[in-house]
């Protein structure tokens, strides 16, 4: 089979054909539906474009996206990509694009990336166009160990770096078909221009759910209050609440339901968007209600998301509402989760002029004249000094005699490290807060005969908060950078933010204020914070270099103190793989 493929292939390269598959479902554009397999939906110009890296996963998209009323526009499944991947039909659609005809909804199904710059550079593109995107990358765990001696090579994994490409591209990651399908039936909704959501429902139970799901992604109900609230609850059933949720409890009805989304629409601008739940036990039909919210939602500015959960009590009822041509969210968490992920997802930043100071000819040739594996401390420490990244002072001592007079030009109280292992700690080869001549000695000689050791390195003592950046090189994506607090919070809680290289000063800010732990940062209880602004530059500044240097395989800024305006890195290592020319 693989031999008649690669025939295949090279017939259609023979002759200027592309190929879409083997091994796939087919493809349906407005122009040609070829497809041996169901379901087969009714396209539609005004519904999402979907390509698929999985027959099957299509399928099952598609079904869990027709359920729910989502339309489609396009639907190509790529199979095994002999010749054409998820990314070559995304650059088509790209480069295809028309703002009077297109669909700004596309969908993703992805098993491998095969070329993640031409999926940045054309989703970015379409997102600059008006667009939306939402993505699956399957096999989010790394099946076997990776083989890296850095502190970051043992955090990363290639999960992370699908992560920082989705979020520089501005793709929404979803991990699941009803999430997926979820998530791009709110795209095809209009914008919601902020995170006020007012819901209006007839059941305690998922509004409350509702709320609690949105408060987690950032996302808010606000209390409303006032004439407006009171005056609307004037026409509401006695028991009701307007504060939001706005409950008009079990017996609300198909004019009450008008009333609220009214009072939402016209005279709480705080609201940016409305949730409609309204399901039956089944007592009484409830067309009349259906009927009246899909005329709201073709005059209402804001946007209504409707939540209708009674999918076999009124049976009839949802297909008549399905076959207006709108969407309907069964589950309303699932729904206030995919709120919250599109919320959650900036858009593209734009590039930013690099820092200057920044020598890359004399770092690169520091690197280039270096042998693979890690570099030496003194020519780290002319990288980071090269790069205008502050470090601590450190005087390399290899024997006695030099020992003393080092130690007091550096100064007491200070650290000792020895030079050699890399993993310093797990050794024995650190040793903090030496105030005299005896301790000072006495650690010397213990690290000398530390397996590997070729000296050590004397710093002054340094007191801040901790902390970690590192950087790795993964292939096709190229380098990611990983951000966090220090210590426990990186290597135990894993609070740590990563982002694709090239970094702009946008980016790099919004992977600190991502961090669990930002509030530290910015100084709690007393304690000082840091200068985040510096922080911002020394991501952007390593970016620079690691874009422009891709032989650096890792690297470990760890840890970095800070304390006041200044940002000093204290321990530091750079891992070198010369690339085969």
């Amino acid at each position: 089979g693989a031999e008649i493929e690669k025939e295949i292939v090279k017939i259609c390269k023979t002759h200027d054909a592309a190929l879409i598959g083997p091994n796939c479902i087919g493809v349906m554009t407005p122009a040609y539906q070829g497809v041996f397999t169901l379901p087969i939906p009714q396209l539609d110009p005004k519904g999402c474009d979907f390509i698929s890296g999985s027959g099957a996963t299509a399928v099952f998209i598609m079904e869990s996206g027709l359920q729910k009323g989502l339309r489609f526009n396009h639907v190509f499944s790529v199979g095994n990509s002999a010749q054409l991947g998820v990314e070559d039909v995304l650059q088509y659609l790209d480069l295809t694009y028309s703002e009077e005809h297109s669909s700004r909804v596309k969908m993703l199904y992805f098993e491998t990336i095969k070329d993640p710059r031409r999926l940045l550079r054309h989703a970015t593109s379409l997102i600059g166009k008006g667009c939306q995107i939402a993505a699956i990358k399957a096999g989010t765990t790394d099946a076997g160990s990776r083989a890296a001696s850095s502190h970051t090579g043992a955090m990363a994994s290639s999960d992370m770096a699908v992560d920082a490409l989705f979020r520089k591209a501005g793709i929404v990651r979803c991990y699941g078909r009803e999430e997926l399908t979820t998530v791009a039936s709110v795209m095809l909704h209009p914008p919601l221009k902020g995170r006020n959501l007012a819901i209006i429902t007839h059941a305690g139970g998922p509004a409350v759910m509702l709320t609690d799901q949105l408060a987690k992604g950032d996302m808010d109900v606000p209390k409303l209050e006032g004439p407006k609230a009171d005056e609307l609850l004037t026409h509401l059933f006695p028991g009701s609440s307007a504060s939001n949720p706005i409950d008009m409890l079990a017996t609300g009805n198909a004019e009450q339901l008008g009333k609220c989304i009214d009072y939402c629409e016209h005279s709480f601008p705080e609201i940016d968007g409305i949730v409609v739940i309204f399901g039956t036990p089944g007592l009484a039909p409830v067309f009349d209600v259906y009927e009246l919210l899909f005329q709201k939602m073709q005059l209402c500015s804001k946007p209504i998301y409707p939540v209708l959960p009674s999918l076999t009590t009124a049976a009839k009822e949802v297909e008549a509402f399905l076959a207006h041509g709108t969407i309907n969210f069964p589950d309303e968490v699932q729904l206030g989760t995919a709120l919250t992920l599109v919320h959650g997802t900036d858009l593209p930043a734009e590039e930013t002029s690099a820092p200057e100071g920044i020598d890359l000819p004399a770092i690169g040739e520091l690197i280039d004249q270096s042998d693979e594996g890690y570099l030496k401390p003194e020519v780290i420490q002319l990288i980071l000094d090269a790069a205008g990244i502050l470090r601590v002072s450190e005087r390399i001592v290899n024997d006695e005699a030099s020992l003393d007079r080092q130690a007091h030009q550096t100064g007491f109280p200070l650290v000792m490290k020895v030079i050699g292992p890399v993993h310093k700690s797990d050794v024995g080869g650190v040793a903090l807060g030496i105030d005299n001549d005896i301790d000072l000695m006495e650690h010397f000689q213990r690290m000398l005969k530390i397996e590997g050791a070729t000296g050590v390195l004397l710093q002054p003592m340094l007191e801040g908060l901790e902390l970690f950046v590192g950087a790795i090189f993964e292939p096709g994506f190229g380098h990611i950078i990983l951000c966090g607090l220090g210590g426990i919070y990186v290597e135990v809680m894993k609070d740590m933010a990563s982002g694709l290289v090239p970094l702009s000063s946008v980016e790099a800010g919004r992977m600190i204020r991502s961090l669990k732990g930002f509030k530290m940062l910015e100084g709690m209880r007393g304690q000082a914070g840091i200068n985040i602004a510096a922080f911002e530059e020394i991501l952007v500044r390593l970016s620079v270099v690691l874009s422009k240097n891709e032989s650096i395989a890792e690297l470990d800024l760890n840890p970095l103190m800070g304390r006041g305006d200044q940002l000093h890195v204290v321990d530091s290592r750079i891992r070198i793989e010369k690339l085969e020319a």
